[in-house]
């Protein structure tokens, strides 16, 4: 591939439909990261994500020539890897939980969970510790379809849009399954969104 320049989607899509074995593996290398992410997220098994990932990339390389290009690929390898993990979770019988990666490095930059005196606070700990626990126990409470979108939307970026695209549903249907997922989500931290009576002395 060095000796040419392809860029676009579309043009590594037609050679590896001909054969061109590095030219999908172009693609692989370009929506590894974000379809690694979704499947992670989703499982929450580091093994579970990276089988998953090969037989997601494996699918999509035998189906290629069913794709017609009515939509981007982006949006069509990402409606597989959807797909394949929804199945995989269905499966096996198990919930995913969260990954508190995110979820750590957005506790650090939220100033409202700060310690301001910069001292070390066993009390605060201990509260952080609990939102991360009511966090994971509020993923797990959501449906595989109301945690796709909210792993989608809030973790990757995707725009509604899009995740209406990759899902086969109407924009407003993600936005209704994200206003759910948040009010259920909101609902588990309740405690600690009121202001509790003791920190107001």
């Amino acid at each position: 591939m060095s000796e040419r320049e392809v860029t676009s989607d579309e043009q590594l899509v037609v050679l590896a439909r001909s054969g061109d074995t590095e030219a999908f593996d172009e693609l692989v290398i370009k929506y590894s990261p974000k379809l690694y992410g979704l499947v992670y997220h989703m499982t929450s098994n580091r093994e579970d994500a990276y089988d998953l990932l090969q037989d997601i990339f494996t699918k999509s390389y035998r189906s290629l020539k069913k794709f017609r290009g009515e939509s981007s690929f982006y949006t069509w390898i990402y409606t597989i890897a959807t797909n394949m993990t929804l199945n995989f979770l269905k499966k096996r019988k198990r919930r995913s939980t969260w990954s508190l990666d995110v979820i750590d490095s957005g506790l650090q930059n939220d100033q409202a969970m700060i310690d301001m005196s910069h001292i070390a606070n066993p009390r605060h700990q201990s509260e952080v510790n609990e939102l991360q626990k009511r966090l994971n126990e509020a993923m797990q409470a959501l449906s595989e379809a109301h945690r796709v979108v909210v792993t989608m939307h809030d973790i990757q970026g995707i725009a509604h849009g899009q995740i209406g695209d990759i899902l086969k549903v109407s924009e407003g249907t993600v936005r209704s399954r994200l206003f759910y997922a948040h009010r259920q989500l909101q609902g588990y931290l309740q405690d600690f969104i009121d202001p509790r009576p003791d920190l107001k002395k």
